[in-house]
């Protein structure tokens, strides 16, 4: 993952409310949660709403799926995983370390 998708994930995520989205569609995993499901779960506006889910879709944290009138949001597992290991791939100064490995911890 280079440099520039690092900073675009993290600054998608450094807001509450799309942190809140990100965390609830890695819960629900592959199934994904339509709009109004995530409006439900998290009591928020609709065009608040669309709003941050396009900003976490071009961040690449998420994925959009149209399944017949409903959009299906889910995780990026992939993406979030790269991020991840971005984030710690150069800790405990290249020694054995005890943060396990996060590709192995999820999905």
């Amino acid at each position: 993952m280079d440099e520039q998708a690092v900073v675009k994930a993290l600054a998608a995520l450094a807001q509450p409310l799309r942190l809140q989205v990100f965390r609830a569609l890695v819960v629900v995993g592959d199934a994904g949660l339509t709009p109004g499901a995530i409006q439900e779960g998290l009591g928020v506006a609709p065009a608040t709403l669309s709003f941050h889910l396009k900003e976490l879709v071009n961040a690449g944290l998420l994925t959009q799926e149209r399944a017949s009138r409903n959009l299906i949001y889910r995780a990026h597992f992939e993406h979030m995983n790269g991020l991840l290991g971005y984030l710690t791939e150069n800790c405990c100064q290249g020694a054995g370390c005890a943060v396990p490995d996060a590709k192995a911890s999820c999905c």
